[in-house]
Order: structure tokens, then sequence, then C-alpha cells
């Protein structure tokens, strides 16, 4: 789970520090790994559509997307705060769990991708694409947003504290 949430980490805060270097390599084990571990399940339990073991939306398209963009939103920050903020604590981790924990109840309503390799995978494997875009633009966007609004929040943080240990006073 750790990877899984660096790997995708890594891509939106490639795209947020417009240093894409990196990002291709991101997206082809995402996409490598995920096929793999699907064609794995598939070898187990063979290919029946009642084991389809990737994310399909339920809920209406439009309410998939924002429902998908929201828990990815949500991710990404939490991701940003535990990973590269000096100021985090000991319980980072457990930021994390909680935050995943939780965008896990909106399971029935889109899948709760939250990682487009992690619907892409499946859906090769098994060639069933039904509601594959709300996986692959939800989470991109959300990701991108979420680590994009930390970054802004960072700074905007920095910049009040910077401020703050200005001397103020009138004597010399």
């Amino acid at each position: 789970m750790g990877m899984y949430l660096l790997l995708f980490a890594g891509f939106a805060a490639g795209a947020v520090n417009k240093d894409m270097e990196e990002v291709p390599a991101y997206i082809t084990v995402q996409l490598l790994a995920s096929t793999l571990a699907s064609a794995t399940l598939v070898i187990i339990f063979g290919r029946e559509k009642d084991h389809f073991v990737g994310t399909l939306p339920t809920g209406s398209n439009m309410q998939s997307l924002e429902v998908e963009f929201i828990i990815t939103f949500y991710l990404m920050f939490a991701v940003c705060g535990a990973g590269t903020d000096d100021r985090k604590g000991e319980l980072a981790g457990l930021t994390l769990g909680a935050t995943v924990t939780i965008n896990i109840h909106y399971l029935p309503i889109s899948g709760a991708s939250m990682n487009p390799a992690r619907s892409l995978g499946p859906a090769m494997v098994f060639n069933y694409y039904k509601g594959i875009w709300i996986n692959i633009v939800g989470p991109i966007t959300g990701a991108i947003t979420g680590a994009w609004f930390y970054d802004v929040i960072r700074l905007t943080d920095n910049l009040v504290m910077e401020s703050s240990e200005i001397n103020l006073s009138w004597e010399d």
C-alpha cells in the first residue's frame, strides 16, 4: 500500500512541481504492476465476470467522477503532509491510513479507485472498460489539485511564519 501511494504521489508531485522527468517511469511501473497483479488473480480465480477485480462506478457518471476527484484530493493532500512536510508528527502514517479508510466508504459509488492504474490494470486483463474514463480523469485531476493545494498552503504558511519573525518594535 505504501509503494502504491508513493508512486502515484510521485506522479502528482511531478506534475505540480513541473518536474516531469520521472513521471513516465511512475506511470509505467504503476500500469505494469497493476496488470501483473490482475493477471495473477486471473490465474488463481479464473476470468469469470463475477470475479472482476477492478473498480466499477455504480453511481451516475457525474456523481462517480466527483467522488473520485474528492477522495483522491483528500488522499493526495494527506500524502503531501505525511511525506513531505517537516512539521509532520509521529502519527503521519495514521493520517494516511485513516484517509484511505474513510475513502473506502465511497466504494459503492465510484469504486474508490484513487489511482488510475488500479482501474486500468484489471480493465486491460479482463477487457472490461465500463466507466474507465471516470477512474482515469477523477484521480488524476484530484491528485494534481490536492498536491497543488497543499503546496499553496505550505507556501502561504511559510510566508506567514517568516513575517511573524520580523522585529516590529520601535526600539533600536
